[in-house]
């Protein structure tokens, strides 16, 4: 099975063209490719399907423990550059399919014609409760408290076609986000599990961020946990509609115009290497 490694700000999959390849089990060659020590080595596996709804390509995305997620900002630009470059669509606007919608991504080129960068509209955020979901009773998840491991924390929640927990520390770099990361992912008050982010602001339009992700633990970067970032820090107050978030991977770009808006992702998209994955088939 042929397949690439790609990434954005860090945050790398193992991509597979379903066009051509069988995947008769994603959710264990996910954890198989994911291992960094006798994988592949990834935060997840990405498949470029056919599209079923009218758009270019079809994504189904599984993390590193198997489980599949809905939306990836970081993985969905990586993917528009996978089709493109290999035929499956084209142009450099490139309508994904993913279970939280369709997601256009408009690619951007270097002077040499490479594919250097990805833009891409993540759709409008869910803030009530029920459809983030998160078990907080009110309109809005803003600023509520969770005890987590005998820490009274506070939290911002918000939908992202999948879920976020926002916690604002004065240094992300002290917060124990390895330890509290895993017990807050699991935690009773999500249904569905959460991504976790521990965000310090350096100024209204910059801020520094750490992520937990759901199904994988710590990642270098996490797109739609940098939507619901910016998203967090306009209902708290503490940062603008417009943000660099400084992630370990790199930084990311992310707007939100205005309520009714929906946020809008710009980040880098890189192909690491392209090799061959025994078949697996044969072991199954």
């Amino acid at each position: 099975m042929q397949f690439a490694k790609l990434h954005g700000a860090g945050n790398d999959y193992v991509y597979v063209n379903g066009f051509e390849e069988s995947v008769p089990d994603p959710s264990r060659l996910a954890v198989r490719v994911s291992d960094r020590h006798v994988g592949v080595g990834s935060d997840g596996l990405i498949l470029a399907l056919p599209p079923r709804e009218g758009g270019d390509v079809r994504m189904r995305m599984f993390n590193a423990d198997g489980s599949e997620a809905e939306m990836c900002g970081n993985g969905v630009r990586c993917l528009a550059k996978f089709a493109v470059e290999r035929g499956l669509a084209t142009g450099d606007t490139v309508r994904v399919e993913t279970p939280a919608g369709v997601r256009e991504v408009t690619l951007v080129r270097d002077e040499a014609g490479r594919i250097v960068r990805g833009a891409v509209g993540m759709g409008r955020p869910s803030l009530a409760p029920p459809d983030i979901p998160v078990l907080v009773d009110g309109e809005r998840a803003v600023d509520v408290p969770i005890d987590v491991a005998g820490h009274s924390l506070r939290m911002t929640c918000v939908g992202m076609g999948n879920p976020h927990a926002v916690f604002y520390e004065d240094s992300v770099a002290e917060w124990p986000i390895e330890t509290l990361g895993p017990r807050i992912e699991q935690h009773a008050l999500f249904p569905e599990r959460v991504n976790v982010h521990a965000v310090q602001v350096v100024s209204p339009e910059e801020v520094i961020v750490r992520t937990w992700e759901r199904g994988s633990g710590l990642t270098l970067a996490c797109g739609t946990g940098a939507c619901a970032v910016c998203v967090a820090g306009v209902l708290t107050g503490r940062t603008a509609r417009r943000l660099v978030a400084h992630m370990p991977g790199g930084d990311l770009e992310v707007a939100w115009p205005d309520d009714e808006a929906e946020v809008r992702l710009t980040g880098p998209v890189e192909e690491v290497f392209a090799g061959t994955w025994p078949d697996e088939s044969s072991d199954a």
